[in-house]
């Protein structure tokens, strides 16, 4: 019974927190914080304006482990509550009025914000970015752990005078303060949702553009980094423009921002006006064929619109989200590279999720857990068939209206249908149980779609079915497909998907193509290289392609062993994508390699070792983890870096860390490394550890 009536207790309690901040409308805020480096922490100072719908005896904000100094409404001192997740005002709030509230805090983000380089010897390399998605913004603000609170925030940030400060909105000035700092001062005109407040702090230049609606654009680089600007934001202006025509809505923010962090926890994210991304897409301009920022640009910038402008309610509606930032960002890279380049993409996404389908493990698009291939490319494909249904008159107008009528509001699913069922006359409740409620992918309907988009899509699907039915004639099928179309992205796929039945005329044929993607397909199916490939093959050592080089490197020397200081001269020096593909491999076989520069074969060991430390950025990191579990064995430095990464706020490094552990420890020698370095591990790199082993 007590266990009934604490039930009930706690879901009126949040009843009754729900109701009252429905009764509160959070208008505008006025934030001053101060980053402390060394202390890991942040002190701030924030004002809201908030109106009362109805009259309410408390408010509250969302504030995770924070420490208070003052609680203030109307500057003056009020009843008010703390705990670990939360600040309570209690208070009885009169309906029609409007009210200040003023925190004064102290903030230990333990996630949100990452204060990066600052215990390290390397210069230049300091850093701290936030990076809040969904609701978690309260870990250095009090705010709003939803969407739904949507204010005007002005962002003062003051930090030492050697760096920049990045923020949403205008930068309004910038003011001295004793004794070797500055405080930048952003200002936002509209409302928006907390999860999208963001800033970066770090040494950076920066590019200036100017849209064709006159909108500013800035692109954030390393000083270093002056020779990559042009290839990280190749086309960034097109995109930008092409988006305010393709959605016929005006970019409803001050300016764009870009800003390139180490060790991101993603590709990148769309914060209001301040896309924060990955270091890992600043290239140089061999890289872009491999590996480009332009698909990621276009997708945070399409958010601007479907996400931060209008915002989904919860996770029902997430599809508002990714889905329609997949599409336009397609869209966008169609304008820039052509219609087979953009149903290429919806081909291979199509092929993915038929998979996922036909395997059992489809999801609706309602469900608020789906998984990200369900959220952006099955999202993505139904908004083309929603856009083929209804037409593209249509289908814009309702793009225009949504936007129109919600902007800077939230959202449902249904809000969006009934905008395009208005402006095309349809009634879309079959669409919206077939693309959206459904967990099956529809794969017929996909390929005739596809079939009707593009001749070589259709003779790629039309041979899987020759394939099928004429076994017994493979290799004339196969050569009859092979010459009827001579585009990269045709050859490419072909390659991919049927190259264990390809004859030995093709191969030399695909090596000797002047399209990289076709070599590449090549380099990368081939396990080893035949006597009878050898030259061709040897030409993609010299290609401008990292990823052609690295398999190039690592399948000559694998094939042909008499050969290989000839391989590794020829690479020497080489380092590749910002991973350092290349140069990680190249280590690795000149270790190996049998009386290959002995007197260096040290130093090429405390290079690659060297790469595991925290330094490096994560994607570095685990390639040299990598090579040297498989390879050469990890030493007391590498297992140390080994620990520290386990603890990594990169989930994904933090799972592959933690991952090769677990191997290590089921070796034995390796174990008992393990417990001799234990003694020198801090409590955090412990405690994963401890969860494993008995340690004494």
């Amino acid at each position: 019974m007590k266990r009934v009536l604490l039930f009930i207790f706690l879901f009126v309690s949040l009843q009754i927190f729900a109701q009252h901040q429905d009764k509160v409308d959070f208008l505008s805020a006025k934030v001053l914080i101060v980053p402390d480096a060394e202390k890991n922490q942040i002190w701030g100072n924030v004002t809201y304006e908030f109106e009362v719908l109805e009259k309410v005896d408390s408010v509250f904000l969302d504030a995770r482990n924070m420490e208070f100094f003052s609680v203030l409404i109307n500057h003056k001192n009020v009843p008010h509550s703390i705990n670990k997740n939360r600040v309570t005002i209690n208070k009885r709030f009169k309906k029609g009025k409007y009210y200040t509230i003023t925190l004064e805090y102290i903030a230990k983000p333990k996630q949100t914000v990452y204060f990066l380089g600052w215990d390290d010897e390397v210069s230049g390399n300091e850093q701290i970015w936030t990076q809040g998605q969904g609701k978690y913004t309260s870990h250095w603000l009090p705010s709003f752990d939803d969407m739904i609170e949507k204010v005007a925030f002005d962002l003062s940030i003051t930090f030492d005078k050697e760096y920049p400060v990045i923020a949403n909105g205008s930068l309004k000035g910038i003011e001295d303060q004793e004794p070797q700092a500055l405080m930048w001062s952003y200002d936002m005109q509209k409302p928006m949702s907390s999860y999208l407040l963001a800033f970066v702090i770090g040494e950076y230049r920066k590019q200036e553009l100017t849209s064709t609606s006159g909108i500013p654009i800035e692109n954030y680089y390393y000083p270093k980094d002056s020779s990559r600007v042009e290839p990280t934001y190749r086309f960034t202006k097109e995109i930008f423009d092409f988006l305010e025509k393709e959605i016929g809505i005006p970019y409803p923010w001050q300016n764009y921002k870009q800003v390139p962090v180490h060790d991101f926890l993603y590709a990148g994210m769309e914060n209001t006006g301040t896309t924060i991304f990955s270091g890992g897409y600043v290239i140089d301009s061999t890289a872009f064929i491999d590996k480009n920022y332009v698909n990621v640009n276009a997708h945070e910038m399409a958010h601007q619109w479907f996400g931060n402008l209008v915002t989904e309610k919860d996770g029902n509606h997430h599809w508002l989200h990714e889905g329609f930032a997949t599409y336009y960002a397609y869209l966008a890279e169609r304008e820039l590279f052509g219609d087979e380049h953009y149903y290429w993409k919806l081909y291979d996404t199509a092929n993915q999720l038929n998979e996922l389908s036909e395997g059992g493990k489809g999801e609706a698009l309602t469900n608020p857990k789906a998984s990200s291939l369900t959220f952006y490319e099955k999202g993505a494909w139904a908004l083309v068939m929603l856009r083929e249904q209804v037409g593209g008159v249509a289908f814009k107008k309702g793009i225009q209206g949504y936007l129109d009528n919600f902007q800077f509001k939230n959202v449902t699913i249904a809000d969006f249908l009934n905008e395009i069922g208005k402006s095309s006359g349809q009634d879309l409740t079959d669409f919206r149980d077939n693309w959206l409620e459904k967990t099956s992918f529809r794969t017929k309907e996909v390929n005739k779609y596809l079939s009707a988009s593009s001749k070589r899509i259709k003779d790629i699907i039309d041979l899987e079915v020759r394939l099928s039915k004429l076994p017994e004639e493979q290799d004339s099928i196969l050569r009859l497909f092979w010459n009827k179309h001579k585009s990269e992205s045709y050859r490419s796929r072909l390659i991919h998907k049927y190259f264990d039945k390809l004859d030995q005329e093709t191969m030399i044929e695909a090596l000797n193509d002047s399209l990289i993607r076709v070599r590449q397909a090549v380099a990368i199916n081939l396990k080893q290289v035949p006597v009878g490939l050898k030259s061709d093959f040897e030409t993609l050592l010299k290609d401008q392609s990292y990823i052609n080089k690295e398999y190039a490197l690592l399948k000559l020397w694998s094939s042909f062993p008499e050969e290989r200081s000839k391989y590794l001269d020829e690479t020497k020096g080489a380092i590749g994508l910002p991973n350092k593909n290349i140069r990680l491999l190249w280590l690795t076989l000149a270790i190996l390699t049998t009386d290959y520069e002995q007197n260096t074969t040290r130093n090429y060991i405390d290079e690659l070792m060297g790469y595991t430390s925290s330094i490096h950025s994560w994607e570095i990191r685990m390639g040299a983890f990598q090579y040297l579990f498989e390879a050469l064995g990890l030493n007391h430095t590498g297992l140390k870096n080994l620990f520290e990464a386990t603890t990594h706020h990169s989930w994904q490094f933090k799972k592959y860390a933690r991952s090769l552990l677990d191997e290590l420890l089921k070796d034995s020698d390796y174990l008992v490394q393990i417990r001799k370095i234990s003694k020198e591990l801090n409590e955090v790199e412990l405690r994963y550890l401890r969860t494993k082993i008995k340690i004494e």
